[in-house]
């Protein structure tokens, strides 16, 4: 029997690595000899450096950034620097994401995504000319349309005094009058960028970055309205300094409200190219090739629902294993309302892992126990029913 594994993370339980490796615990618990290839997966937030880490046999390197708020914190790059071409993947949450904020830190008016630009300016002294940059762009904290990382990459923002402004919304809204991008890091030209990128919103609007995105960045209604109103501003300046960028063309594609605008940066001023999260990743971990020729499928994550249909990654790894006729077991923390729509998608089975009542502290800190304890006990129940 061959079993492919491919979950994402359990968050705040287990990484999609350590998920994979308890899932193959309690295979082996059934069938100690069974083939298990284990394939961490993400859709670009949490977790997408480590699944493409595995696939790309890259190192990873910690590396000091400033995060959302501008304290230095440990973000992660991983590089395959021996690959054709060579290639560097971060996912900016990393560096400005929300999980480096307390609730009451969650401020959208002064953070900012300098930490992406470093990240960034660190891979390409690494990749060098023609090289492959893959950004996953979920998780952000930031509502500040990507210009802390246009400023640490090289881009300066002026007052039509033509005064220096610092690259932040408290210090660029209704004072910014022009963007100078002369000084744009030249080596992002010689590179190709993949974002890996399941938002599909405008900049702007009532469906735009602000709007969507910047309650749970720590927005109220009145910080809403003067984030989607600097963003607009920011669109006309970069319109009026350089026609060429397409600053509005940019604003209205779908992505460019993704990472609080950072999606709109990265399309014009980086030429960046969009995918989907889950999408990138199978792709470039080659998870289609080894489903085809698996018997058995498992993956999963911490929470699933009616929503994992909308490019969450358990459900492209179900897809994949219906297009290839495979069964597909599907784990989960949480089993959502909605979620048996995933049966009618490739998922055969889906599992809750946590038994009987419990705390939620408890049902993370035995989420790996609970999860092996699943999927022995799914493999016995495959087994009764070839008996039956």
């Amino acid at each position: 029997m061959r079993v492919v594994i491919a979950p994402d993370s359990f968050k705040e339980s287990m990484s999609a690595r350590e998920a994979a490796e308890a899932i193959a615990r309690g295979v082996r618990t059934v069938f100690p000899g069974v083939a298990c290839t284990l394939i961490p997966v993400s859709d670009g937030g949490e977790g997408f450096t480590a699944s493409l880490s595995s696939a790309l046999e890259a190192t990873r390197h910690p590396i000091t950034v400033a995060d959302a708020l501008g304290r230095p914190v440990s973000a992660e790059l991983a590089l395959a620097l021996e690959v054709e071409p060579p290639t560097a993947a971060l996912e900016m949450a990393s560096a400005a994401g929300l999980m480096h904020l307390t609730p009451d830190e969650r401020d959208p008016w002064r953070a900012n995504t300098r930490g992406v630009g470093e990240l960034i300016a660190y891979a390409l002294d690494r990749i060098g000319e023609g090289g492959r940059l893959i950004i996953g762009i979920g998780g952000s904290a930031t509502n500040d349309g990507g210009v802390g990382m246009l400023g640490a990459l090289g881009v300066r923002f002026f007052d039509s005094d033509g005064c220096p402004l610092h690259p932040v919304p408290s210090c660029l809204a209704g004072r910014l009058a022009r963007i100078d991008g002369s000084g744009l890091d030249s080596r992002l030209s010689q590179v190709s960028i993949e974002v890996a990128c399941d938002v599909t919103n405008p900049l702007l609007g009532q469906s735009g970055a602000s709007a969507i995105f910047g309650p749970q960045k720590g927005a109220d209604r009145t910080t809403v309205a003067k984030l989607d109103a600097f963003l607009g501003e920011l669109v006309e300046a970069a319109e009026a300094s350089d026609p060429s960028l397409r600053a509005r063309a940019h604003a209205n594609e779908p992505g460019a409200g993704a990472a609080g605008g950072l999606g709109w940066a990265l399309r014009t001023f980086l030429g960046a190219r969009f995918e989907p999260g889950f999408d990138l990743v199978a792709r470039t971990v080659g998870l289609e090739q080894v489903i085809e020729n698996a018997d058995l499928v498992f993956t999963g994550e911490g929470a699933i629902d009616a929503q994992t249909l909308h490019g969450k990654a358990p459900a492209g790894v179900a897809a994949l294993a219906r297009r290839h006729g495979v069964p597909c077991v599907a784990f989960a923390g949480r089993v959502g309302e909605g979620a048996e729509v995933l049966e009618a998608h490739g998922v055969s089975a889906l599992v809750p892992i946590v038994q009987g009542v419990t705390t939620l502290d408890e049902a993370l800190n035995d989420g790996p126990c609970n999860l092996e304890r699943a999927a022995a006990t799914s493999m016995r129940l495959m087994t009764l029913g070839k008996e039956l």
